[in-house]
């Protein structure tokens, strides 16, 4: 008999008599259970289940190993592959599949280590150490499973656009962010903020483009629906439906005027108001706009909760509600290193009074509040409220950009925190909102293009 034939004896035939060595057998059963599944019986005699539950182990390991390989060898379509659908219903089903594995190997190990033979004063440990750590193994299992149904439904209900990948513009993917609330007493929908976000398609480095939303007379490329309408700008010739012809007030425009320009919107995830709009922030920035985000504030605030805060440094008192005469002010935001929480942080980016610069002023606190956000998504707190970060996201936004493309963005997004976006304002004192040249803010444009690419 080898000497593995001989260590394996006492454990498959132990002497039942001892038991001091009935206790040392049930500790280590319990513990090889749960580091190896399948172990415990395969040293117990009880081969059939034991292998099944090794080869489901050793299954388990070989595929996480492949997935880290997958990851690091090409992280964009791995990435790709496992924000997919039916990749995550597949995970989904593996991890139930390896919860009741695990579950149907830690109560038969419990029943392996015959505890009425185990001394009286370590029964009730080992028995709950047994439980314990079959508990543990089924609780992960069904936690992960939680947490992936939760990324399947945000990736269904947020990337409802089902188009294939689309290239990028001369190496950039360009997207339209629109901050916006959606109150019931609003009527129509104004965007409060509006930036144009080009990232470098190899790099993820980025330029954020600042516009006012009362930027008049905007211009549209002319293979643009609403350029047969105003072919000199927006509400230059004939004015607009909306009174102040505004590049916010090109969605309700669109919207409710004009939607038979874009109808084929609707079946891209997107919408005539969005539409007319990226076609205008082209024509402003010389830029091809392909994606858009419309941010929900209040989803907003509920991402910022979900994130544990976000530290500001705020460099002015800004106030809580109210009006240009202070008249309903709830309470202010005082000056100096700030943790903010969702509302207070919606306030910070949403308030234009009691700021020199008005609403200028406002779209910078919102430039800086996006890259507070982004530093504090790191890895670390991410994985430590991911099932808040994922329910904030039912509520955070809409877009059209395809879920074939979410993978691609990821790892455009963990790119890009290694660089600092470079940041091109087309307001006061660069460009006249009223009076806006449109010349001079493509140039900026383009020097701010450059000026990341060069440093990306």
């Amino acid at each position: 008999m080898n000497l593995s034939a001989q260590l394996r004896l006492p454990l498959r035939y132990p002497n039942v008599s001892s038991a001091v060595f009935m206790t040392k057998r049930a500790r280590w059963l319990v513990l090889l259970g749960f580091l190896i599944p399948g172990s415990a019986q395969i040293l117990a005699g009880k081969r059939g289940l034991g292998r099944f539950g090794l080869g489901a182990m050793l299954l388990f390991v070989v595929l996480g190993l492949c997935a880290l390989v997958f990851f690091l060898v090409d992280r964009a379509l791995a990435l790709t592959f496992f924000t997919n659908t039916w990749a995550l219903l597949g995970l989904q089903i593996a991890m139930v599949f390896y919860g009741l594995v695990w579950l149907i190997l830690g109560f038969d190990t419990l029943c392996l280590i015959r505890l009425n033979r185990v001394a009286v004063n370590w029964r009730p440990v080992i028995a709950s150490l047994a439980v314990i750590l079959t508990l543990a193994q089924v609780c992960a299992a069904a936690w992960t499973t939680s947490t992936i149904g939760a990324g399947r439904n945000l990736i269904d209900t947020l990337f409802a656009n089902k188009a294939p990948v689309v290239a990028p513009v001369e190496g950039r993917y360009n997207i339209l962010l629109l901050g916006a609330d959606a109150a019931p007493d609003r009527e129509g929908l104004r965007p409060d903020s509006i930036s144009l976000i080009s990232v470098d398609a190899k790099t993820g480095q980025s330029t954020i483009i600042g516009l006012p939303r009362e930027m008049a007379d905007v211009p549209f490329p002319q293979d643009s629906p609403m350029y047969t309408l105003h072919p000199n700008g927006f509400g230059v010739d004939g004015g607009c439906n909306t009174g102040r012809c505004w590049l916010n007030s090109l969605y309700a425009e669109a919207e409710y005027f004009n939607p038979e320009l874009y109808p084929d919107a609707s079946g891209r995830a997107s919408s005539p108001g969005v539409e007319a709009t990226k076609d205008a922030v082209s024509g402003v920035t010389g830029l091809k706009v392909q994606f858009y985000v419309l941010v929900n504030m209040d989803g907003f605030a509920k991402l910022i909760d979900a994130l544990g805060g976000v530290q500001m440094h705020v460099k002015e008192r800004i106030p809580i509600g109210g009006d240009a005469s202070g008249y309903g002010v709830e309470g202010y935001i005082e000056p100096g290193v700030q943790q903010l929480n969702g509302y207070n942080a919606l306030w910070y980016a949403r308030s234009r009074y009691g700021s020199a610069r008005g609403d200028y002023d406002r779209m910078e606190r919102q430039h800086e509040l996006q890259t507070a956000i982004l530093k504090q998504m790191t890895p670390q707190n991410v994985l430590l409220r991911f099932q808040d970060i994922l329910n904030s996201g039912e509520y955070l936004a809409e877009t059209d950009i395809p879920s074939s493309m979410f993978g691609r963005f990821v790892d455009l997004a963990g790119k890009a925190k290694e660089h600092e976006p470079v940041r091109v304002e087309l307001s006061p004192p660069a460009i006249d909102p009223e009076y806006p040249d449109f010349n001079e803010a493509q140039r900026l444009v383009r020097e701010g293009v450059v000026r990341a690419s060069v440093e990306g």
